[in-house]
């Protein structure tokens, strides 16, 4: 088994500062720091570049798992400080109800809106009152499956960087320029400056998505779970697309519809 060069140290208080600074993580009282939950995510992070400041891990987890071992011992050549905990203390420092054995806090801002539009071909999903962070972290997953270029969440989203999100996006989030808490007519007006034709996928009152365009360069709006998109948003768009669907269905979940459609725009542009 490979093992950390250097032994690590132990915390086993609740009230140590490095445990309360995961703590506020969980809890949603962050800093623009991210906290990664689970060996798979922290692995996504360090592979991807993403500074990795802390990271905490359980003697269990350690002595069981040699891809772990591998890990922690990555992390540490990477410069993070990794603390072991004992299973108490994970408690604390996961912000799932059963903790996976490791846990980290990194580092990464937001791109600028100039960044996610500028990689050509330009594929962007914008992302307007999606509420529920795993629907955001699904459709981050999604847009970057289908060969998206980048992702713009607005105001009202939830947090593309919040753990819930994270989770959800399985590592495509450090793939991914996300350009985060933008005001939708900002962001759609900075598509327009960067050449991107503007589409507003509605439940109804669009063509079909197989009678549009979306081999050029497209910035796709998806709304909320219930009400999908704000008119006064989707009046900004310069078309509507809509996905077909036999009565008396009239929506789908907004994770699957964003699926759909970006996956309409990757087959077109092949």
């Amino acid at each position: 088994m490979l093992v950390p060069a250097v032994p690590m140290d132990t915390i086993t208080s609740r009230h140590n500062p490095i445990v309360k600074v995961f703590r506020a993580l969980a809890q949603g009282r962050g800093d623009g720091r991210l906290l990664l939950e689970g060996a798979r995510l922290v692995e996504e992070a360090l592979g991807s570049g993403v500074s990795i400041a802390t990271a905490a891990v359980s003697p269990a987890l350690l002595a069981r798992e040699t891809d772990v071992s591998r890990l922690v011992a990555g992390l540490e050549a990477a410069g993070a400080h990794v603390v072991s905990v004992p299973p108490a203390v994970m408690a604390i420092m996961s912000p799932v109800q059963t903790p996976s054995g490791i846990v980290a806090i990194a580092e990464r801002a937001p791109a600028s809106l100039e960044t996610a539009f500028a990689k050509p071909p330009q594929l962007v999903l914008v992302l307007a009152h999606l509420q529920d962070p795993g629907n955001v972290g699904a459709v981050i997953r999604t847009a970057d499956a289908a060969g998206a270029s980048g992702v713009v969440t607005c105001l009202q989203t939830a947090d593309p960087f919040g753990w819930k999100a994270l989770r959800g996006a399985m590592g495509s989030t450090f793939r991914l320029p996300i350009a985060a808490h933008h005001d939708a007519a900002v962001a759609i007006a900075a598509a327009r400056d960067h050449g991107l034709r503007v589409v507003a996928a509605t439940p109804r009152a669009g063509r079909s998505m197989y009678d549009v365009d979306l081999a050029g360069p497209t910035a796709i709006l998806m709304g909320s779970e219930r009400a999908g998109l704000d008119e006064d948003v989707a009046q900004l768009a310069d078309e509507r697309v809509s996905i077909p669907m036999r009565p008396p269905v009239e929506s789908l979940n907004v994770a699957v519809s964003a699926a759909i459609v970006l996956y309409e725009a990757f087959r077109q542009r092949r």
